[in-house]
């Protein structure tokens, strides 16, 4: 890959990131903006969305019964942390900003699993009441494209999803490796899946990055205090025309 990275405060020095060879497997990813909050904390789960949640994990647990399935799980978000930086608001005009306050993930062996999964009346049905109601629902397909390691589903947690915009997706991808050492320094991070959408035309991100912290001790405080967030990451994708859009989430 050529490339296409700038780089700024180059004196700051991290860690290399560790990176795997990306899972081969295919995703689902259903976001949706549901009860709508003027706070970074997610503190109203209004009855739409608790039958919306309750609706999402039945029928994920039997896409469980699924052999193709890998998992599929249901997201609930608490907080918008910091790191959404400058970009996005030179970009307004064009970017949504997510705040997707529910989501859910379906990981498959195949393609054709997760197209049948799509093309599926219960698929319909779902997708269909959570869009009505959603003020704003994002629906991709997508292959992993970086990974750090597998996120653990099986284990509760603090779980991101972090929703890029860039003007390259090539320099989205760059300055993410760039900057991940850093949260393998500074936040223990062992784990990461970045998703690239199949259908750059239906998506409204350029990359989603997915992973997960034992809790949220482990990555607030240093997205809130450490000024290197800010002068290495931050400022790095801000050189690199990368807006990220970061939430937090438990599992529902």
């Amino acid at each position: 890959m050529e490339n296409h990275l700038k780089i700024v405060n180059g004196h700051l020095k991290f860690q290399k990131v560790s990176l795997i060879e990306p899972s081969t497997n295919f995703y689902l990813l259903i976001s949706a903006e549901i009860d709508y909050s003027i706070l970074p904390f997610f503190l109203l789960t209004s009855s739409k969305k608790k039958a919306i949640i309750e609706l999402a994990k039945k029928w994920c647990k039997e896409l469980g019964n699924n052999k193709d399935v890998i998992s599929a799980v249901v997201f609930k978000a608490i907080i918008i942390p910091p790191g959404k930086g400058k970009f996005i608001e030179e970009r307004t005009e064009i970017v949504h900003k997510a705040m997707f306050d529910f989501a859910i993930l379906i990981e498959a062996k195949t393609l054709e699993a997760i197209e049948s999964i799509k093309n599926s009346n219960d698929y319909s049905a779902i997708v269909k009441q959570i869009i009505d109601a959603s003020t704003f629902t994002h629906i991709i397909s997508a292959t992993n494209i970086k990974c750090i390691s597998p996120v653990n589903h099986n284990n509760k947690g603090v779980f991101l999803f972090n929703y890029f915009f860039a003007d390259s997706t090539e320099q989205n991808l760059e300055v993410w490796e760039y900057t991940a050492g850093w949260f393998q320094q500074e936040t223990g991070l062992d784990n990461s899946t970045v998703l690239l959408p199949l259908y750059k035309q239906q998506s409204k991100f350029t990359i989603i990055n997915h992973c997960r912290w034992d809790k949220l001790s482990d990555i607030l405080p240093a997205l809130l205090f450490k000024k290197s967030f800010h002068t290495y990451v931050l400022e790095n994708f801000y050189a690199n025309k990368v807006a990220a859009m970061p939430i937090l989430y438990k599992i529902a």
